[in-house]
């Protein structure tokens, strides 16, 4: 096999791509060292280690929002019913959206939504620098356990829609 010369993908074949990849759909919360509580819609999340206890997303660098995070976040995965509140919290206007949001404050200070499938607060890690973006990871020091009452069903993101996993009754 003859060696040939890489060039590397382009963003937006990389992008189109990655819509390919089912990823559920999460809104990282913290409490800023103004006291302000800050939250947006995520979807590159992921568990990476389970001792320690630690979860990773990542954060644009073009974001004004890099210093909120300094003490930590909370993760706060969806469930299929809260596609509303999704949408609330990846608007551009971001005095609303905290807006007729029910939510609860973790042992970190941070804003834990009620309702949603599990929430993980977490405290800082490490940050890592990772191309356009910066890759928060954070320690988990508690979980949360959402209602029993709403859908057990995860709100997703696939091929630029978002939608619902549905968990297969027979298994």
């Amino acid at each position: 096999m003859s060696e040939t010369a890489l060039n590397s993908v382009d963003g937006a074949a990389l992008r189109q791509a990655m819509g390919q990849f089912l990823t559920g759909i999460t809104i990282v919360t913290c409490r800023k060292p103004s006291g302000d509580i800050y939250g947006m819609t995520v979807n590159s999340f992921n568990s990476v280690s389970l001792d320690p206890a630690l979860v990773l997303w990542s954060l644009d660098n073009d974001s004004s929002h890099h210093d909120d995070f300094q003490n930590g976040f909370a993760v706060n995965i969806l469930h299929a019913d809260q596609q509303d509140l999704c949408m609330q919290f990846a608007r551009s206007d971001e005095s609303k959206r905290f807006e007729n949001v029910a939510y609860s404050t973790g042992a970190l200070g941070h804003p834990i939504l009620t309702g949603s499938l599990v929430g993980f607060e977490c405290r800082p890690w490490a940050v890592y620098p990772g191309g356009d973006h910066q890759i928060y990871v954070g320690e988990v020091v508690k979980l949360h356990n959402g209602s029993d009452t709403l859908s057990p069903d995860a709100l997703s993101f696939f091929k630029g829609k978002i939608g619902q996993f549905r968990q297969n009754e027979a298994s």
